[in-house]
């Protein structure tokens, strides 16, 4: 239900929502380009929440923005999943 609300929002091109393994559970997005977003993302938010932690040990990463010019990447990390969108930053 979530990602139909999100999906339909403007720009939006696709979502995923990856276990902490970094495998996709669900996806609006054809195989290859949801494990190559998959593993990649995943990546980055281990850094990132390192980095977080590092500076702060009683602080955690709670959202991650990433933008380029074809694509803007939202992840929002939990404990146990992370949610990723892409949509289009010019929509």
């Amino acid at each position: 239900m979530l990602t139909h609300l999100i999906q339909g929002q403007k720009g939006v091109q696709g979502i995923i929502i990856v276990n902490s393994e970094g495998i996709p559970i669900k996806t609006t997005l054809d195989y290859p380009s949801t494990v190559q977003y998959a593993g990649l993302i995943q990546q980055l938010v281990m850094m990132a929440r390192s980095t977080v932690r590092e500076i702060d040990p009683q602080n955690d990463l709670t959202f991650l923005r990433v933008r380029s010019k074809k694509n803007e990447i939202m992840i929002a990390p939990d404990k146990d999943y992370f949610l990723i969108v892409i949509q289009n930053p010019s929509d």
